[in-house]
């Protein structure tokens, strides 16, 4: 599956919410097709940077762009040419719907929201045509055998396994042809063997041009890795305001 990757750069971006700092201080310089990882533990903010670098978040500090467009203010443009992928609140699976159903669904959607008018006014066969094509070549670079699933098509994505649904997650955002595919909390719950084939997959879709950021808890040595783990100066700084509003407490 080929496509014109785009290149992302970031320069002391950032994104305060309510309750203090999601992230701060991320630089990046990625080229086209680039494998970015970032890397970080849980509630480090991996995903809020994941979410503002495709566009789905707006951040407060700093700039990036994305394929030309800049951060934070060209949100939509930013959303064109990326998709997120495996992001919980976002693109949730729906357990009790098959795989045939998810995709389906989704290309549906590409056709009505992602499409150009143009294609729209297409003959339905041809559009048709275009949808199954689609949807197999997704399935092709995401590594999914419908064949090989228990039911086929049929089976319903609580019997998938977790490196299958994460596989079909993948393929569903691939579906509309992203410039960027953003994946988050590749390695969560896999075994080694699993998270070996994760990232040999997202290998292969860097090699086909696609740009590629997944939200790791270590990342790999080959990959452009940006890392969200707060430093040794700051987390001393938190635990002795901690402890100083604890004494105030106490006194």
């Amino acid at each position: 599956m080929a496509v014109d990757g785009i290149a992302v750069t970031a320069e002391g971006f950032g994104l305060e919410g309510p309750r203090g700092w999601a992230f701060r201080g991320v630089d990046l310089a990625a080229e086209p097709g680039a494998l970015i990882a970032v890397e970080g533990p849980s509630g480090s903010g991996r995903t809020s940077l994941l979410l503002a670098l495709t566009g789905r978040m707006k951040a407060t500090e700093g700039t990036a762009t994305v394929g030309g467009a800049r951060l934070p203010k060209q949100l939509a443009a930013v959303r064109r040419c990326s998709a997120p992928a495996n992001v919980a609140g976002v693109t949730d699976l729906d357990p009790a719907l098959t795989v045939a159903e998810h995709l389906r669904e989704r290309a549906l959607l590409q056709r009505r929201f992602g499409d150009s008018v143009r294609a729209l006014l297409r003959p339905r066969e041809e559009r048709r045509s275009e949808a199954r094509l689609r949807i197999d070549t997704a399935l092709t670079a995401a590594g999914l055998d419908r064949e090989a699933l228990p039911k086929g098509a049929r089976t319903a994505v609580r019997d998938l396994e977790r490196l299958e649904a994460l596989r079909l997650s993948i393929a569903l955002a691939l579906i509309g042809r992203p410039r960027l595919l953003a994946v988050d909390d590749l390695d969560l719950k896999l075994s080694d063997a699993e998270r070996t084939e994760a990232w040999a997959l997202l290998r292969s879709l860097a090699a086909a041009g696609t740009t590629v950021v997944a939200v790791c808890s270590e990342a790999p040595e080959d990959a452009v890795t940006v890392s969200t783990r707060p430093d040794q100066e700051d987390t001393q700084t938190r635990k002795e305001t901690a402890d100083a509003l604890a004494e105030t407490g106490r006194a």
